[in-house]
């Protein structure tokens, strides 16, 4: 848990969970505040798994993913490839779109050139910008046209480094959790602020996720297909996040899949798997059986 990215201290919050979870379902469980030259506790040759809660950069991207590949160790969710893919909201965009999978549109920003003619004739009223490579929304903006969006897109690539500019749907947020191949119940989520922000996920109690307010059955069991395909699509593996807004006419947009989302008491993944009849404990250890059963091992409970 911990890394260096800018969700930092959610990190930590989702690692303690999990190490209490996980310990309370009977595991030995050691905890480690990783960075890039901050990785001795991979040299412990007396575990087993290595179970990564590192959000955005150095988790999510598939950089620490790749030093697991290169010393042969296993560990719990996607691999280097499919964590990469997914942190790149442009290119993960462009897999939804061959999984026929619906998805705002949206454009790489060059702070260097700005849009062009063709590009902004994409974009009536409000825009979304946002970086391409971070997650928990950091550094995203709604605005109102495509003139501010530019102008927004400079500030924040200045910033964050590479953004995009999208279509803002209106509707209503929904996310599907995936745990080990199976989509778990939708939750909707409805906020005081404009959107599902920071502070809306971390800080604000006043923030609602609700159950069963899909009510028709072949719209809820569409989009949580959509969320599987998206799964698929990226490659990904054990456990993840998918975001969708559900807009007119009942049509849900994909906006990105999260690979390593939060295990927070705030979480969205840990409250679909409690709609679903698993705790806390259920679910880590669920993702703990399933890393190692495809890294071919098996692992008792009480091991570390």
């Amino acid at each position: 848990m911990g890394g260096i990215g800018a969700e930092r201290d959610v990190s930590i919050q989702s690692g303690t969970c999990v190490a209490e979870a996980l310990t309370a379902a009977g595991y030995d469980v050691v905890t480690a505040d990783v960075r890039p030259d901050q990785l001795d506790i991979l040299e412990d040759s007396s575990i087993d798994i290595f179970f990564p809660a590192l959000h955005g950069e150095f988790g999510e991207d598939g950089k620490l993913q790749q030093i697991f590949e290169a010393k042969g160790l296993v560990y719990a969710g996607s691999g280097p490839a499919a964590s990469d893919l997914a942190f790149d909201k442009m290119a993960a965009k462009e897999a939804f779109i061959r999984a026929g999978v619906l998805t705002p549109a949206s454009v790489r920003f060059d702070p260097r050139i700005g849009l062009t003619e063709g590009q902004a004739r994409q974009f009536a009223g409000k825009c979304v910008v946002k970086p391409i490579r971070q997650g928990s929304s950091v550094g995203v903006s709604i605005v109102s046209d495509v003139r501010e969006a530019v102008k927004t897109a400079r500030r924040t690539a200045q910033e964050f480094g590479d953004c995009m500019i999208e279509e803002f749907i209106a509707g209503r947020e929904l996310t599907v959790g995936i745990l080990c191949d199976e989509a778990l119940p939708i939750i909707e989520i409805r906020t005081k602020a404009g959107f599902y922000d920071y502070h809306a996920k971390y800080v604000d109690e006043q923030t609602q996720f609700l159950f069963d307010t899909v009510a028709e059955l072949a719209l809820a069991r569409q989009i949580q297909s959509a969320a599987l395909d998206c799964f698929v699509a990226l490659g990904c593996r054990d456990f993840a996040r998918v975001d969708f807004i559900l807009g007119r006419n009942d049509r849900a947009y994909v906006l990105e899949v999260n690979t390593i989302p939060g295990f927070t008491s705030h979480s969205l993944l840990p409250k679909a798997a409690a709609k679903a009849g698993l705790s806390m404990s259920d679910l880590c250890a669920r993702i703990v059986e399933a890393a190692i059963a495809s890294a071919g091992k098996g692992l008792a409970p009480g091991a570390q």
